[in-house]
């Protein structure tokens, strides 16, 4: 999943429109106040993002990733095409630059190539408050203590973990977890999350996966 930080809404609908005709789903945010909220708090793949944005600026996004120990490539697309400016922006913590007006070919390649770098080199590990787990072991901890899961059980919290803050749908995990299509008739997700959360729950500190009624579950903050 992309997020596109910017407030132009003409730019918005060429950028989403082309991004997911390539096949990268994409979502957006109009204001650098919520854009800044959304990447802190909601997991994705790579942002798209442009300096110039009302409320807060691209640049000052860019710090509080850096402060947040958020690493996620951030491509800047914006109108300042002086040396100084791009120079500010990779040193904030961009990893590509390209400047208005750009060629939708030309982000879709540099996407491409950043996603492609990212899957190459994956984390080892994947934590969310308390509870961490190991993509090589696959061996998984709360607070320190082991939980024992089975292989799906582990593959669920995995697609959770990866989509923290994230309503999804029932849909969505069927599809993502057992590689089923919509199924009205199964109850599939719904047992298993009633496993993980027993499995993952400690004295006074449930499992932090959260119903979301009539939509499905998302993971918040641990311990």
């Amino acid at each position: 999943m992309i997020l596109l930080i910017e407030d132009e809404p003409g730019i918005v609908d060429f950028v989403k429109r082309g991004l997911e005709a390539e096949g990268f789903p994409v979502q957006a945010s109009l204001d650098g106040l919520e854009g800044e909220q959304r990447a802190l708090r909601e997991s994705f793949d790579l942002i798209v993002l442009d300096l110039m944005l009302p409320g807060r600026s691209g640049m000052e996004i860019l710090s509080s990733l850096r402060q947040a120990r958020v690493a996620i490539p951030v491509i800047v697309l914006t109108a300042r095409g002086e040396i100084e400016d791009r120079v500010a922006g990779l040193d904030a913590g961009a990893i590509d630059y390209l400047v208005k007006p750009f060629s939708l070919a030309e982000l879709a390649a540099r996407v491409r190539a950043q996603l492609r770098l990212a899957t190459q080199s994956p984390a080892a590990s994947l934590r969310v408050g308390d509870i961490e787990l190991s993509l090589l072991t696959r061996e998984v901890h709360r607070a320190g203590h082991p939980v024992r899961l089975s292989s799906t059980e582990f593959d669920l919290l995995v697609h959770l973990i990866r989509n923290r803050g994230r309503v999804l749908t029932r849909e969505q995990i069927l599809s993502t977890v057992w590689g089923y299509e919509h199924d009205p008739q199964t109850n599939i997700v719904d047992v298993y999350i009633g496993y993980l959360r027993r499995k993952l729950s400690t004295p006074g500190n449930p499992a932090p996966i959260v119903t979301v009624r009539s939509v499905g579950y998302r993971l918040d903050h641990a311990g």
